[in-house]
């Protein structure tokens, strides 16, 4: 694929997102674009938001479920890249007509306390860890009826839209397998495990430093690591308080307003 091609794409999917429109997807009119083509576009998008002023400030990691690997037929993760303008303010409301189709995801963030990148061990990443936090990403396909293939998602920066962080803590804390609640105005909506994100959330910190060494210059000190959804996706509706408890953790809370 044609360096213009692909610039062409990027423009796409930056515009969707910026605008909140909907497109169709990349593949119904280039069947033959790739993961690899994919990549390239989402980091030429990603170019375009820190051309008008944004700041990288991390990554996050999809597809990190196993039931979702299955689904969608891969046996590695997806990543994309995050910026400050994705952060929300915890604890204050999002504006629903900025996304097309926003969804809330518990998770469990790091903050990195030193650079980290290629293959690394789970004690290694932990060390290159300055804290962790419960926290909740907001998902936003830009494509009609939410409905994609990989190559699709990972282009439209894997979905990410947004990112809301609670309290920083010790990243001595043991978070393999924590309890995890969602609570739309204080009802229950998902129960999860932290043991759902590849089995550790640690696991997904490794994958992330192998996967974006080679395009992304691997981890920063400073960089904020969504380590994936640990339950389904909360579909958002307008004036909705959305609370994720994380079990030793704390909670995160926004509310969703017009």
């Amino acid at each position: 694929m044609t360096e213009a091609e692909l610039k062409t794409y990027a423009v796409t999917v930056d515009e969707a997102a910026r605008t909140a429109g909907a497109i169709p997807q990349i593949t119904d009119s280039n069947p033959d674009f790739s993961v690899e083509d994919a990549y390239k576009v989402q980091a030429l998008s990603i170019d375009r938001r820190i051309d008008r002023g944004e700041r990288r400030i991390g990554i996050k990691m999809g597809l990190t479920s196993r039931a979702k690997m299955i689904q969608v037929g891969v046996d590695e993760v997806i990543w994309g890249r995050l910026t400050d303008a994705m952060l929300l303010e915890e604890g204050a409301a999002l504006s629903f007509a900025k996304y097309v189709h926003p969804r809330l995801e518990p998770e469990i963030a790091f903050l990195m306390g030193d650079d980290l990148s290629g293959t690394v061990t789970a004690m290694q990443a932990m060390a290159a860890v300055e804290a962790v936090a419960p926290a909740m990403e907001l998902i936003d396909s830009r494509y009609q009826n939410f409905k994609f293939t990989l190559p699709d998602v990972v282009a439209d920066n894997s979905s990410s839209s947004g990112l809301v962080i609670g309290n920083w803590c010790d990243p001595g804390h043991d978070i393999s397998n924590l309890g995890m609640m969602v609570e739309v105005d204080g009802r229950n909506v998902e129960i999860g495990s932290s043991a759902a994100i590849l089995g550790d959330p640690v696991r997904s910190l490794v994958a992330a430093a192998r996967m974006t060494a080679k395009d992304d210059g691997g981890l920063k000190a400073g960089d904020i690591v969504m380590a994936g959804g640990a339950t389904a996706a909360h579909s958002l509706s307008i004036g909705e308080t959305v609370r994720t408890i994380v079990e030793d953790l704390g909670s995160v809370t926004i509310t969703v307003g017009e």
